[in-house]
């Protein structure tokens, strides 16, 4: 029997630039991969610039876990590994060809295979990646035997793409994904809608799920809240989330044996010209759906939301578990008077400016700080937009202090840095606490693991 989950804390962020319901196909020429999209993945590579490649080759493993690979999303041409500081990998770039090959793995119908083969499946052909962990949030571990598994069909945060659009035309491979899902936990797949609106056949139609209802502002689309409402995670206990078009891509690999992991991207923002939807391979390559397509050249470019998203560039590649591109004015500009002028059309979460006058007005924010960083002060704001049962600011201040044994009774377990991104947001300190969260979970990740 599924649960109605009601959320009365959070914030829905009202940006300009949502995406219209209408999908256009885009074929890159060029695609990549970052394995910097893997958190805790020390990658060791098996090309080399010039090797031809299929959908699905393994192009690096994870050195702490050799049976975790990373496949390519096309066949073609290594054309190029880029290094950053210390010559850690960012990139791995390929020429599509034009005709896609592919490579073969094992499948067949869910119900019908073992556990061990399943897993074996989706860590051969580079689906694995797709299966997150709490506590951590990092890579599941093919070892583990979680004790439920959680889909999120509807995503909150600002922009964000709609699912059930994304979804349509998938139910057969959704079903398929979700079936092979069930043999690796023994306990309940919960598939979490948005309560009030209608939604994708299949979703609506999804068998071997618990279907539960979430009614409420971001950040209830996160899996971390749900989880967090409706099966918590204690220091001995893992749970699984995975992304539904990820659901979908694993649908097809047991359909068909081929690795083709396509996906329906918002393409969104102030300053985008035409927002809209696209249907891409992953790891495609952003400049051309960039290209005459930008208000302006000085822009912040993100693959993903803008709270959690990631600084790309035109000619970057959207990332693994990205469903969104982003495009926001850099706020590289100061404000004569600054917060002491009105604000008509100055968004705040509190009434500093008169333009809380206008609750239905949508803002084009920019990357301005609008302050600079100080010591954190106790406001009670993160309460205020934080929906778990944990105390936020207490949290915070043991993960500064690295006390392993504070963090664990304050519930490090449940959380991952996306749970803080509004914290951050309304954050009177402009304190980086996504950054300090991670750094926590590090911390206790390899006290533990």
């Amino acid at each position: 029997m599924g649960r109605s989950i009601k959320i009365s804390k959070g914030l829905d962020i009202p940006l300009q630039g949502s995406a219209r319901k209408e999908v256009s196909p885009l074929d890159a020429s060029v695609y990549g991969v970052n394995p910097t999209d893997f958190t805790g993945v020390f990658p060791k590579l098996l090309v080399k610039e010039g090797d031809k490649v299929k959908a699905g080759t393994a192009l690096f493993y994870d050195k702490y876990n050799e049976r975790i690979r990373f496949t390519a999303p096309v066949s073609g041409t290594i054309r190029a590994i880029v290094r950053g500081r210390k010559r850690v990998i960012e990139e791995i770039i390929i020429d599509a060809d034009d005709r896609r090959e592919y490579e073969d793995f094992p499948h067949g119908d869910p119900p019908g295979l073992s556990r061990d083969k399943i897993v074996e499946t989706l860590l051969a052909s580079g689906l694995w990646p797709s299966l997150l962990r709490r506590p951590f949030e990092v890579i599941a571990r093919p070892e583990d035997k979680p004790k439920s598994i959680f889909i999120s069909a509807f995503d909150s945060h600002p922009l964000a793409p709609d699912l059930d659009l994304a979804m349509e035309g998938r139910e057969k491979e959704f079903q398929t994904g979700i079936n092979a899902l069930s043999k690796l936990t023994s306990g309940t797949i919960h598939l979490n809608l948005r309560a009030g609106k209608p939604h994708a056949k299949a979703f609506e139609n999804a068998k071997n799920v618990q279907i539960n209802t979430f009614k409420g502002p971001h950040p209830a689309g996160n899996p971390g809240v749900q989880i967090n409402k409706l099966d918590p995670v204690n220091k001995d206990q893992v749970v699984w989330h995975v992304n539904a078009q990820h659901v979908a891509d694993m649908g097809r690999l047991f359909q068909t044996g081929h690795y083709q992991p396509e996906k329906i991207v918002a393409l969104t923002g102030s300053e985008i010209k035409d927002p809209r939807y696209l249907k891409i391979t992953a790891g495609a390559c952003m400049e051309p759906m960039l290209k005459d397509n930008l208000k302006n050249d000085n822009v912040r470019i993100i693959s993903g939301n803008p709270l959690t998203g990631s600084t790309a560039h035109a000619k970057g590649f959207v990332g693994f578990y990205h469903h969104q591109l982003t495009v926001i004015p850099q706020g590289d500009h100061y404000e004569f008077m600054g917060w002491a002028a009105p604000g008509l059309n100055k968004y705040s979460t509190s009434r500093t400016f008169f333009s809380w006058l206008f609750p239905g007005r949508r803002y084009r924010l920019d990357t301005n700080y609008n302050g600079g960083p100080r010591a954190l002060v106790m406001t009670g704001q993160y309460e205020r937009v934080f929906p778990m049962d944990i105390y936020p600011m207490q949290l915070l201040k043991a993960v500064i202090i690295e006390d392993i044994e504070e963090m664990e009774k304050l519930g490090i377990y449940e959380v991952g840095p996306e749970d803080f991104a509004l914290c951050e947001f309304v954050d009177t300190s402009k304190t980086e606490i996504q950054h300090i969260i991670r750094t926590g979970l590090e911390v206790t990740r390899k006290e533990l693991m």
